[in-house]
């Protein structure tokens, strides 16, 4: 992670570690997390392995620090949290997506439950992240490099989207026969309306930070190694008319709500839809796990 150059902004190397019910500090494996006094903000950097992308660990590991952060982000709280932002700690890469070497593996053995499971425990934290884990805070994904097929979910579950330039998103399942199930539809169409969701859904393209921004997906661009200063900068002018923002995101919640149990039914066709694959359609999908891989070793 960057330094940032103003010096009275607090830094992921001076922050102040939150402290973890029933863990150390620092106690994740694939999660680190840092408190922001000044600015109220929990800043979480997420590293899945032995790919980044949501690992059954990775996902364990947010479902408890959001529980950690619902606690703080009360009046009543000694450390309140008013900000929550994701990012990662892999450089190039904020999250590839779901775990394709898992998904490959149950859907030969035939394990709906196993798919079922797996798809439940990532539309939860996704579904939390989206409602500000139904707390007076605002949710911020920090995108630096690619963010694909779940990845991109992850991003979009967040109130605010931002982005470095150089940064890649998009939804590629389609090229496995797939699509994605884990909220994408239900985001993007909130976002940009259900016909331009599905274009993009089954399109298969990686777009720009440009080319989403200008959709109207991606809400503010910031230049390669600015994306930390552009999350204070964003916070600044929120706070300059917070009762505003904050009730228009309410409103939104109201007039076009994303619900629980509609994230549930989607992930219940995408079980259907995954079970009916063949093999070839499994072979691209374990191409697409090789290319993960390096993409990982690139990064290290």
């Amino acid at each position: 992670m960057q330094m940032l150059s103003t010096p009275s902004l607090m830094t992921r190397e001076t922050a102040t570690p939150v402290r973890l019910v029933g863990l150390p500090p620092l106690g994740y494996t694939q999660l680190e997390t840092y408190y922001d006094a000044k600015h109220e903000m929990a800043w979480y950097y997420m590293e899945g392995q032995p790919r980044p992308c949501f690992t059954p660990t990775l996902l364990a590991e947010l479902d408890h620090w959001y529980d950690e952060v619902a606690e703080r982000a009360t009046p009543e709280a000694d450390e309140r949290v008013r900000y929550l932002v994701a990012a990662s700690k892999v450089p190039g890469v904020f999250n590839l997506g779901g775990d394709l070497d898992l998904f490959q593996s149950l859907i030969r053995q035939g394990d709906r439950q196993g798919l079922r499971t797996y798809a439940r425990a990532c539309i939860r934290p996704l579904y939390r992240n989206m409602v500000s884990l139904e707390r007076d805070l605002t949710t911020i994904s920090l995108v630096q490099g690619d963010a694909l097929g779940g990845g991109f979910e992850g991003a979009l579950s967040s109130n605010v989207v931002i982005a470095e330039r150089s940064a890649r998103m998009g939804l590629p399942e389609v090229l496995f026969n797939l699509f994605p199930g884990m909220g994408a539809y239900s985001f993007l169409s909130r976002r940009v309306g259900p016909a331009l969701a599905e274009r993009i859904i089954l399109s298969g393209r990686i777009y720009t930070a440009e080319e989403l921004h200008a959709l109207g997906v991606v809400d503010l661009v910031a230049e390669d190694g600015d994306g930390e200063m552009a999350v204070y900068r964003y916070i600044e002018q929120e706070r300059r008319a917070q009762n505003a923002y904050r009730a228009i995101r309410a409103v939104r919640q109201v007039v076009s709500p994303v619900t629980r149990e509609e994230l549930a039914r989607v992930a219940e066709i995408w079980v259907d839809a995954a079970l009916r694959l063949e093999d070839r359609d499994l072979r691209k999908m374990e191409r697409l796990v090789a290319r993960q891989n390096h993409k990982t070793v690139s990064a290290a």
